[in-house]
Formats: structure tokens, C-alpha cells, sequence
């Protein structure tokens, strides 16, 4: 039997019969369908999500943000449902790269589908389309090919009876995962074609949980027991497996002390006994000191970023060894580990009962907890600092984190906030910390707080943003309040790039281009600029509190938590009040030479530090 759709019609009718399941839970795997129409995507793809609203569709204000909050939405539900979004050609299309980038990096499903120019050419050049004189098969969407885990042109209906399975192959992939993109010339979208019938059935595809090869596994186990110092390092794969409890239970058994990435802080709660908190350039004291003394390394789910590594000096234990648990074979073998290429959950399971009454010695247990104790009250310290106004931005956080409770969910991307949360937030819930560090791209958080929301409508969701963050991507507040998506927002106004600003003047300059101000006589040395960001946000249909202590700070969440709709709360801080770094280091190369002493002093201290990297071999 066949069925004659539009190409279009065709996508939308295959999309809504796709389900994931995992351990039994099955799932619609695409929500909705995020769009914004335009000539190359309104009479194909608009058309067919008007007829077939078993897909929702959802109107956003800008195509980058849309994919943030696809990225966002899968992150929180794990990975195992997803969010399509739709373009038109051109400038539409080309937005979505940067989302594109952040879905592949991050490795969270999203489905592309921009517009594309004629296939059939006879009426090219047409408005948007990219001309070059050495070919006629290359369009704009060529961009997504470096940032896309499977990238497809549908030149011809029929192609799409293999291009929509691989679709769907790599999206519920939990190793291949990414951006997906298919990109839909005009002029095929609307072409009608006799599709059979089998296309459109239920399809659920199972996302497994692969074991570690037996002889490795035991070989790890056999590591793990003659062992002095080991140190757990929890990655995102912790959470995408859904690892958490059997990560407590064998760090619990074994006394092994777990430290936490940002994708993978939350692994466990902040109170564990074997919880040394964040690890790397922003990471903990005790974390960093274990991490250069450990012998052994146990990976679970991490990539090892720069971020996590403090640029390869933090491992310093001549004899240290690495395990790493990984579902993604390339990252199994990092650091030259003993690879256990499997299911996080399932490997750390197999694990507990591989390693037998292992326990660390009492002397080392000592040191965790005494790290522990340490952490904790300069924790307390931190957030009850009291300055200003303007008040310093430990304190914000410190109110935010009171304030809200064990299962809501705090939203973050960039600036300076991600290294401060990563050290200070206290998690008490595995999906209640959510941060894009991955690309760690200015703009995310609201957008991303959308897709937390509507992966969790009953948490309530706190994204904390900069002002240069919110003055890249505010628009996106109208989406919520159109949706009815509340959000509770924390504007932080420091008056410019604060983590910039800082890492600027830490290699001898003088923060060049991080301050919001007036030119005057050539430079940014004026008046800081007068941003009303609370009118800002009322105007966009927001409820909007300015805050100027702690106090009423505290005040306004608790509104907030109470009102129906999304507040946005703008609260000045110091921009040179900093959380400190603890025993670790980042690479950023300074420039070698220089006319400015404040330069070459930072040189010095660079050439020094970087002996200490290591390359493992």
C-alpha cells in the first residue's frame, strides 16, 4: 500500500510515530516541532504541521535560540526524546550552525530541517541562495556538514526512505548522538510522492546498555584493588545513564571519593560522604589535590575538557593509571585508559560487585573528609560575604540556592557564573543543576530554560544569566510568556563580560573591550551605560523585580516562586569581586613578546606553569 504525501507531509507523519524506550519506559521521541517560517519552508513544512498537529508546533523568535532549547529539552529528559525545529533558507537556515555546534558538542539529540534552494535550478538564483562559480550542489546549509552527526540533502522524494531511518539512527544513538540535519530544498518539500505505507508505523527504538568486555572489566577490578589513592571523576554520562544511584552505592562500599565535571556535577548530592565537589579549572580544593595525588583515575562518562584536566597538570602521581567507563569507544581510550566501552550504569553496577570488600585505607578516608569539612564552610563563608550594593555574585548565588529547592533546577551557560555554580551550588537532585559547558555559548539560558521547563514543567527553573548573556538573547522571553512557560530569571548586572575581564587582566591586559561604557576620547573609559534591564524584560511581558541587597533579593524569589509567570529579577553585582581558583591552572597562552611589563610578567608565570603538562603515552 502507498500513501501519496508531500516530501513535507511525509517528514511530519513519520515524526510523530517514532518512539524511544529504555529499560522498559517508552516515550514519544519528538515533542514538538520549533519553527519559524519563511519562502523556502512555509508552504512545505509549514503547510504539513498545520495539517498534522499531532506534531505541536511551536512559534520561537530567533532559529539559534530554538535549538537551545532543543539541546536544553533533550539534555533534561536524558537524551531519549528530542525537539525538531524548521527554517527557511538563507539567514534562517545558517542561525541554526551555532545551535547545530552546541546539540554535536554537548552530544544531545536535535532535528534539523532548514530550507534549502531549488533543487531543480531552473529558476536560480532565487532569494538567499549562495552562488559560486565552481559548482551549483553547494547552498549555505553546507555549513551544517562539521557540526552535524549526520547531514543529508533530499533532492528527490525517495530519498527520504533511507535518510529518515539514519535520522533516527544516529538521534537515539547514545554514542553517535548530535545535530541531525536535513536539509529540504523548496521546491522538493511540496513535491507529492507514494510513499509506502510501512514508513509510517510505530517504529521504538530501544537505546541499549552495552556491557564491558569481561576481561578488561576484570582487569579493572583487579586495578581498583591494588590501589592506594583512586578518585572517581563523574562526567555527563553519569546523568545520561541514569548512573546515579549505583554510583552512590559503590562509592559508598569502596569509600572512593567522586569529583564531578560540570556536565556531571549532580552525580551525587553535595552531602555524599564521598562527594569532594567540582574538579578542574573551576574545581575544589580537596577535588584538585586528590585528582594530582590519585594513582588511579576511574573516568565514568567524561570527555576530560581542558576544563576537567586543568589543561593536562592535573594528574601529577608519576604511577597514575586511568579506567574509563564510556559508552563512546574514543573517549574510553583517553589518556591511554583501560577502556570499559559500555553502558555507565551497567559497567559501575558490575563493578561494585567485581571489586569485591575493596575499601580505601582509613588514612585516605580521613583526608576526604576532612577535604569535605573544609569545602563546605568556605562554602558558607563565600555566601555570606555581604558587600555593596553592589552585592558580589557568591552571595547571589548562595540566596538562589536557599531559596530554591531539592528537585527544582538552575540554568546556566557562560561568563563567570559557570565556574562560580560549579564550585558553590549545592545539588540535590541529579538533573538539578543544568549547565552548557560543552560550548558554554552566551545566549543559551534562557532559551535553555525553556526546553528544562518543558522537559520538567512540575520543577521550578532558575536561569541565571549576565547581562551580557541576556543582551544577546532576551527575545526569547516573549516565547515563554507566549507558551506559558515560567521561568525564574536572575539578571546579574555587572556592567559588562566580567569572566573576561578578568582572564583579560590575569595575562597583563587591561580588559580591553569587557566593560560596558561610553566611548571617550577613543577609548571605553565613559560612563558605565545606563541598560534599564528591568524595563527591559517588562516590555517583553515578563513580570520584573529590581533588587538591590541580598535581602531583597531573597524577597523577590519567594514572589516569584509564587506567581503563574515568568519573573525576571535584576540585581547589581561587583564586577571584581571573585571566587577564588583552588590548586589548579588554565591554559591560555600569553603573548610571548610584548611592550607592556603587566605582559611579559604574565609570560613568565605562563612559561612556568605549563611545565607541568603532561601527555599520557
Amino acid at each position: 500500500m502507498a500513501v501519496r504525501l508531500t516530501v513535507a507531509q511525509a517528514i511530519i507523519k513519520f515524526l510523530t510515530n517514532q518512539f524511544s524506550a529504555r529499560d522498559g519506559r517508552e516515550l514519544r521521541f519528538f515533542s514538538s516541532c520549533f519553527g519559524i517560517f519563511g519562502h523556502g519552508n512555509v508552504a512545505g513544512m509549514g503547510q504539513a504541521l498545520e495539517q498534522y498537529p499531532a506534531l505541536p508546533y511551536v512559534l520561537s523568535r530567533n532559529e539559534q535560540a530554538m535549538v537551545h532549547t532543543a539541546a536544553a529539552f533533550a539534555k533534561m529528559t536524558n537524551r531519549v526524546q528530542a525537539i525538531a525545529c524548521t527554517t527557511s533558507v538563507g539567514p534562517g537556515a545558517t542561525n541554526m550552525v551555532t545551535g547545530a555546534a552546541l546539540a554535536t558538542i554537548n552530544r544531545v539529540p536535535v532535528l534539523l530541517l532548514p530550507g534549502d534552494t531549488f533543487a531543480k535550478r531552473t529558476v536560480a538564483p532565487v532569494l538567499q541562495q549562495l552562488e559560486l562559480p565552481h559548482s551549483q550542489d553547494v547552498s549555505v546549509n553546507d555549513c551544517f556538514k562539521p557540526v552535524s552527526r549526520y547531514w543529508d540533502r533530499i533532492n528527490r522524494p525517495e530519498q527520504l526512505l533511507t535518510a529518515l531511518l539514519e535520522a533516527m539512527r544516529v538521534l537515539t544513538s547514545p554514542v553517535e548522538t548530535g545535530a541531525v540535519t536535513l536539509c529540504l530544498p523548496q521546491d522538493v518539500q511540496a513535491e507529492a510522492y507514494d510513499f509506502p505505507e510501512e514508513l509510517f508505523r510505530k517504529r521504538v527504538w530501544i537505546i541499549p546498555r552495552p556491557l564491558a568486555d569481561r576481561r578488561l572489566l576484570a582487569t579493572a577490578a583487579d586495578w581498583i584493588k591494588s590501589s592506594h589513592r583512586p578518585l572517581i571523576i563523574a562526567g555527563g554520562g553519569v546523568l545520561y545513564s541514569e548512573a546515579s544511584d549505583a554510583l552512590s552505592k559503590f562509592a559508598s562500599k569502596t569509600g572512593i571519593p567522586v569529583c564531578e565535571t560540570q556536565a556531571g556535577k549532580g552525580s551525587l548530592s553535595y552531602n555524599h560522604a564521598q562527594q569532594l565537589g567540582a574538579v578542574g579549572v573551576t574545581g575544589t580544593p580537596g577535588a584538585n589535590i586528590a585528582a594530582r595525588e590519585a594513582d588511579l583515575i576511574i573516568g565514568v562518562g567524561t570527555r576530560y575538557t581542558d576544563f576537567t584536566t586543568a589543561s593536562k597538570t592535573a594528574f601529577q602521581n608519576p604511577a597514575v593509571r586511568f579506567i574509563n567507563i564510556n559508552i563512546a569507544e574514543f573517549d574510553s581510550y583517553k589518556n591511554v585508559a583501560l577502556p570499559l566501552t559500555s553502558d555507565a550504569r551497567t559497567c559501575i553496577e558490575e563493578l561494585t560487585f567485581a571489586a569485591g570488600n575493596f575499601h580505601i585505607k582509613q588514612g585516605y578516608a580521613e583526608r576526604i573528609t576532612k577535604y569535605r569539612e573544609e569545602w563546605e564552610k568556605e562554602v558558607d563563608r563565600i555566601h555570606a560575604v555581604r558587600i555593596g550594593p553592589p552585592v558580589s555574585q557568591g552571595e547571589v548565588i548562595g540566596i538562589v540556592n536557599e531559596v530554591s529547592k531539592a528537585r527544582d533546577v538552575v540554568v546556566c551557560a557562560a561568563g563567570s557564573l559557570p565556574g562560580d555554580l560549579h564550585k558553590l551550588w549545592r545539588t540535590r537532585d541529579a538533573k538539578g543543576y543544568h549547565m552548557e559547558y560543552g560550548y558554554s555559548c552566551m545566549g543559551y539560558e534562557i532559551a535553555g530554560g525553556i526546553g528544562v521547563k518543558m522537559a520538567a514543567p512540575d520543577r521550578e527553573v532558575y536561569v541565571m544569566v549576565g547581562d551580557g548573556s541576556y543582551l544577546m538573547m532576551a527575545q526569547e522571553i516573549v516565547t515563554a510568556v507566549q507558551e506559558g512557560i515560567k521561568l525564574n530569571i536572575i539578571l546579574l548586572d555587572n556592567h559588562g563580560f566580567s569572566s573576561i575581564g578578568g582572564l583579560s587582566r590575569s595575562l597583563g591586559n587591561r580588559g580591553l573591550g569587557t566593560d560596558y561604557r561610553y566611548r571617550e576620547n577613543g577609548n571605553y573609559t565613559g560612563e558605565t551605560l545606563p541598560v534599564d534591564f528591568a524595563a527591559n524584560a517588562a516590555s517583553l511581558g515578563a513580570h520584573s523585580v529590581r533588587a538591590r541587597t541580598g535581602a531583597e533579593l531573597r524577597a523577590a524569589l519567594l514572589e516569584a516562586r509564587n506567581r503563574p509567570e515568568t519573573t525576571v529579577v535584576v540585581i547589581e553585582t561587583a564586577i571584581n569581586q571573585r571566587i577564588a581558583d583552588y590548586e589548579s591552572w588554565w591554559d591560555v597562552p600569553v603573548a610571548e613578546v610584548s611592550e607592556q611589563q603587566s605582559v611579559r610578567d604574565a609570560r613568565e608565570r605562563y612559561e612556568k606553569a605549563r611545565q607541568k603538562e603532561r601527555t599520557f603515552l
